[in-house]
């Protein structure tokens, strides 16, 4: 519409335009799409800003989960391109993965068919939302224009050290036949399979993210824009420790040394002080001494095939029953020279550390558990405070007497006390306390460790380096809890890896003039079995089958795909540079690091981790030239619904949607009681849990978006809870938002029906006026800190709705009066463009203005003038109590307040019978009267 367009008379009693969102939200996007309103490059004036959601894996529907993430990334993109910004909101498909694989299998389909479906379907869900998306730099990461740059980029790591295969221990499904991860694994079964899963080794290919371990850690505190719950994480993570890593000799249970190569028990510890309480040492299952072990015990043997199912995650380890198996070899103190058994440990990993495990049972739980189970010695060698002095009080008692007690370190008793018979009383006195109750794990002070009697942490940490570094048998050791990025997976469903595995010149990449290594699509015959699991291209010889590049004989192509976290983890430089040769070009210079970044918590280890170090591996690359990927980071809580279910024959739940059960409830409004719509029968109420396909418990957007238009079921996801907060789907809330939709439609339309406005004489303003225009700019502050400082939405909308209640209370048709209404409306329409996009593009032109996009119209500035207040509202107490308020003029005197005080009908009330005392007034605030 025109400005020279009148809008069409508007009878508040047979309503012409009704407010039908359907139709107003497919003229917004026309006009969007017809202007390629959010099209953006990096010819502009104006400072960039790159927000950024999560992108959605493609599962066939978007879920309320999606449409919150989303609207929240475009509420900012909006609000900031209104700003003054240059904003790019891109969106893409994490397309790869072992959910479209299985879901082939299940559909007996090719899983790119699947995949390309959804992408379609989902695509078109976004666009019914409205999002301020740049279309144009949309991609899939499962075409090859997209992972040939990540292929590129691991060739040019394997060359440089940083991409490696190695035998590696892995969680292992055998019917699915692939590496699971760890939270995959549940109760020891595959997620999906039900299969008893293994370890097992098997080649795998890793990244060193280990190499950028400090690197990840230091990089933490340059990032005050993300919560601090997800640094946490990732400092734990990646787990920073110092010690130190010692050796141990291994000899035969006869004394004899084991063979050479096997003389390699080396352990890290945090704990060097706890070194003389070894008693033992634990060692993986996969461990060489384990294995050679076995060699000549069968049941060490049988014991270590039976530690191979269940699953390799810390957590689960961490959890289970400890139990273990003497191997007969014996490892010998570096200190004292005694020879403790070295056992095979369920409780530790070949992965982690050394594989090996020095045990100090009185001093650490897990191993405390284990010796008492094994009926190992328990030594204590650390002792607290208490302890200490009590042995400092003997040592005095000592000196007294002239012993030789003058050498004390640091106020400690000097190392002879604690040969005395009284000294040893009192440590084995907590000594007993430990093998009866449990590990004292603090730091503390050292007894029963000899020559290192009396030091504490630092010492004792100091004296054994040095020790041992002489004698070549152990060093200061920085370590990291972080293990390297294994990047394999053995399904089809992925990126090809680019080596070729050559008999005679081992793994070599594939020349980059030969990338991409295609993953072929058109399999649909291979997944058209029922249960088909065997990779495509593993069963596929001629796309096997290659020549070396190296030395033209026959080689093999590697057939096992990438880590769908490899995609994820460069997708955001991609849409800076689309169409570009290589992986990024100088485009990214310009929009990296994303400014917004938003998405679940669920995500804070894994993908933001790799989000991270894929960064400055592009850094290092010269692609970027940041140190971080995204400046700021906003976690979302999840969409939580009421789950409903009938119990099967087998006592599983049969999950039913809520949108297929009627709801009783109470007078309160909880839910007392539900039944099926279908057959009327009751259903078991599952309580409230995030929307999920397996509890089936989600609510379909499109419905919503039918009955209530987009536009609501965006402001109700804004304004349900804040962003970082869980949302619980109320769909009476979705009702709440569409009444207020509907309520500001209608006072626009009304306003407009009595024509055009005048202009606003400032000079000319009554009290009432002026209390409007206050309420109208204080609320256009107020929304203003709300989007840009604070992403609290929620207490955006709801300062619009008073706003609105205000609006509708203003009985005013003088000129001035219809002048400030249109100020008011049009501030309320631009103040909520961010949230409801469509409303306020159709309202804009309702008012009086072309059509435009509303997020090139400067965002609303509070007036300052109108901030100012004539008056002011002070409360009024009596002793201390509320009784009332009163308006008083800005500046009144102390005596005027003070009478309006005492005259307020209610204070004067409670004031009755009584001796005013005095009169506190505290400027702008209160007035107390104290009586008596």
């Amino acid at each position: 519409m025109s400005d020279a367009a009148a809008p069409a008379p508007h009878d508040p009693q047979n309503d012409s335009r009704p407010f039908e969102p359907a139709a107003l939200e497919a003229a917004a996007q026309r006009y969007w799409d017809q202007t390629r309103a959010f099209e953006v490059d990096e010819n502009s004036a104006k400072p960039k800003y790159y927000c950024l959601s999560m992108l959605p894996y493609p599962s066939g529907a978007l879920h309320m989960g999606h449409v919150r993430n989303y609207t929240i990334g475009d509420v900012i993109s909006r609000y900031k391109r209104m700003t003054g910004f240059n904003v790019l909101q891109p969106m893409g498909w994490d397309a790869f993965g072992l959910p479209a694989e299985n879901a082939a299998i299940k559909n007996k389909t090719a899983p790119a068919k699947w995949t390309y479906a959804n992408i379609a379907h989902m695509k078109a869900q976004l666009k019914t939302m409205g999002y301020a998306i740049d279309w144009s730099r949309e991609f899939a990461t499962c075409t090859p224009d997209y992972y040939v740059h990540e292929q590129r980029m691991f060739v040019r790591l394997m060359k440089q050290g940083l991409a490696y295969r190695k035998n590696s221990v892995v969680n292992w499904d055998p019917v699915d036949q692939t590496v699971l991860a760890n939270e995959q694994v549940v109760d020891g079964r595959g997620w999906r399979t039900g299969a008893l899963v293994e370890k097992r080794e098997i080649p795998q290919w890793f990244l060193k993210i280990t190499d950028y371990a400090q690197q990840l850690l230091d990089g933490l505190d340059a990032l005050p824009g993300w919560p601090d719950a997800v640094k946490t994480m990732q400092r734990n993570w990646i787990g920073r420790s110092e010690g130190l890593e010692i050796r141990f000799d291994v000899v035969e249970a006869d004394g004899r040394p084991v063979d050479a190569a096997l003389d390699n028990l080396v352990v890290f510890t945090t704990r060097p002080d706890t070194l003389m309480g070894v008693t033992y040492v634990s060692v993986a299952a996969e461990h060489p001494l384990a294995a050679h072990a076995a060699q000549t015990d069968p049941d060490l043997a049988a014991f270590i095939a039976e530690l191979r199912q269940g699953g390799v995650s810390e957590a689960e380890l961490e959890t289970q029953e400890k139990r273990g198996r003497d191997t007969g070899l014996r490892a010998v103190h570096p200190v004292t020279g005694e020879q403790v058994p070295v056992y095979v440990a369920n409780f530790v990993l070949m992965n982690y550390g050394t594989g090996a495990v020095m045990a100090v049972p009185g001093h650490d739980q897990r191993d405390w558990e284990f010796a008492r189970r094994y009926q190992l010695p328990i030594k204590t060698v650390i002792v607290p405070d208490a302890v200490r002095d009590a042995l400092a009080e003997i040592g005095r008692d000592l000196s007294a007497h002239a012993d030789p007690m003058a050498s004390a370190l640091g106020g400690a008793p000097a190392l002879d006390v604690y040969a005395t018979g009284a000294a040893v009383q009192v440590v084995e006195e907590f000594q007993r306390g430990i093998a009866e109750q449990g590990p004292w794990n603090e730091r503390g002070w050292l007894v029963n460790s000899g020559e290192y009697d009396g030091m504490d942490f630092q010492q004792a940490l100091d004296a054994l380096a040095a020790r041992f570094e002489a004698e070549g048998r152990g060093n200061r050791r920085v370590n990291y809890r972080l293990r390297d990025w294994g990047v394999s997976r053995q399904r089809y469903w992925g990126c090809p890896i680019p080596v070729i595995l050559c008999p005679s010149c081992g793994d070599v990449p594939v020349p980059e003039d030969q990338l991409p290594v295609v993953l072929p699509e058109d399999v649909e015959d291979a997944f058209a079995k029922a249960g088909a699991v065997t990779s495509p291209i593993k069963a596929d010889p001629n796309w096997r089958k290659t020549t070396c590049p190296n030395c033209g004989g026959a080689a093999e192509r590697e057939t096992d795909t990438f880590d769908t976290f490899m995609e994820s983890s460069w997708y955001y430089a991609r849409y800076t540079s689309p169409g570009a040769a290589e992986q990024v070009d100088a485009r990214a210079k310009y929009w990296t690091p994303v400014d917004q970044y938003i998405g679940g918590i669920e995500h804070a280890i894994l993908h933001l981790m790799y989000f991270r170090f894929y960064h400055k591996l592009m850094r290092d690359q010269g692609l970027v030239d940041s140190d971080e990927p995204a400046v700021n980071l906003l976690t979302q809580g999840m969409v939580i619904a009421e789950t409903y279910y009938r119990p099967r024959p087998d006592g599983r739940p049969d999950w039913i949607n809520p949108a297929d059960v009627e709801v009783q409830r109470d007078e309160r409004g909880r839910i007392v009681g539900a039944t099926l719509k279908a057959d009327g029968l009751p259903v078991e109420i599952g309580g409230i849990e995030k929307m999920a396909k397996s509890k089936n418990n989600g609510v379909d957007p499109k419905l919503m978006v039918d009955k209530f238009g987009a536009d609501t079921v965006r402001l109700f996801s804004m304004f349900a809870a804040p962003p970082d907060q869980s949302l619980e789907w109320n769909e009476a809330g979705v009702e709440g938002m569409a009444r207020f939709m509907r309520r500001l439609w209608t006072a626009v339309q009304r306003h407009a029906d009595a024509g055009p406005a005048p202009a606003l004489d400032a000079a000319a303003l009554t009290p009432a006026h002026k209390t409007l225009r206050r309420q109208v700019h204080e609320t256009v502050q107020k929304v203003g800190s709300d989007y840009g400082r604070r992403h609290s939405f929620n207490t955006a909308i709801a300062a619009v709705m008073e706003l609105l209640n205000h609006l509708y209370k203003f009985d005013d048709a003088s000129g001035n009066g219809r002048a400030l209404r249109q100020e008011a409306l049009e501030a309320i329409v631009l103040l909520l463009n961010p949230i409801t996009p469509h409303t306020s593009h159709a309202l804009w032109q309702t008012l009086g203005h072309a059509e435009t996009l509303l997020e090139d119209i400067a965002f609303p500035q509070a007036d300052p003038a109108a901030l100012t207040r004539d008056s002011a509202t002070l409360a009024v107490q009596v002793n201390g109590k509320l009784r009332g308020t009163i308006e008083v003029a800005v500046g009144a005197p102390k005596e005027e307040i003070e009478a309006l005080a005492l005259a307020e009908p209610n204070a004067a009330k409670y004031l009755e019978g009584l001796s005013v005392r005095k009169v506190i007034v505290v400027p702008g605030k209160i007035v107390n009267i104290v009586a008596g």
